[in-house]
């Protein structure tokens, strides 16, 4: 029992000095093979990394997870649900109305489509297209039904003033054109992505939203 504690203790005071290990880095430090060095962290609590195949490890007193249950470290990947896979349906079915493999990725610094793939394949989550892209949902009937219900179209994010202003000096120098060749023509200007929906605001908040013209051939 001492001996297993002594062992803990030298676990502990490594991780102290850096917080994440490889396994084999650790059993050469601890002087101890890899299955004891494993028996160990099994005792002392741990988390396995989600990225890198989880070959990083972490003690479970280390991590700062976040809201949504994650934590990172140079880059190493931690969850509080464990595996990527095991990760991916907590987010996904936390999620109020499903999530896509590229917001996903965002989220996970890492790339999952054939994860996503593979899970929806093994009927562990469900998906929907949206658009060019899927959406993932939760594999529960009844959760993914209130997931897309809530895909609806949301109201498009109100553009900043001075935005607002080059969309209009646009509409003025071309008052024929479509509101995806305004968009892209401020996009442009403005160093900034906008989409056409909020051109449109603009125009229903200035009450020109009926002035707008059938855009002609060539902008």
């Amino acid at each position: 029992m001492a001996a297993s504690t002594e062992a803990i203790q030298r676990l502990t005071a490594l991780f102290d000095e850096q917080p994440c290990w490889m396994i084999q880095p650790l059993a050469h430090k601890l002087n101890y093979a890899i299955v004891s060095v494993r028996r160990l962290l099994a005792k002392a609590g741990y988390y396995s990394s989600f990225t890198h195949n989880g070959r990083w490890y972490t003690l479970a007193a280390i991590p700062r997870f976040s809201r949504d249950g994650l934590w990172f470290y140079q880059g190493i990947g931690f969850s509080r649900a464990g595996s990527l896979t095991r990760t991916l349906e907590a987010l996904i079915a936390a999620s109020p109305a499903g999530m896509t493999a590229e917001a996903l990725g965002e989220k996970l610094h890492c790339r999952c489509h054939s994860v996503l793939v593979a899970l929806w394949r093994r009927g562990r989550i469900q998906r929907q297209r949206r658009g060019r892209a899927y959406v993932y949902l939760a594999a529960d009937a009844d959760a993914a039904e209130v997931q897309r219900r809530a895909m609806a179209p949301s109201a498009p994010v109100t553009l900043p003033a001075e935005i607002e202003v080059l969309v209009l000096a646009e509409f003025i120098r071309h008052p024929r054109a479509a509101p995806e060749q305004l968009a892209r023509k401020v996009s442009a200007k403005a160093g900034l992505r906008i989409q056409a929906s909020q051109v449109q605001a603009v125009f229903s908040r200035h009450g020109l939203k009926k002035t707008l013209q059938p855009p002609p051939s060539a902008f």
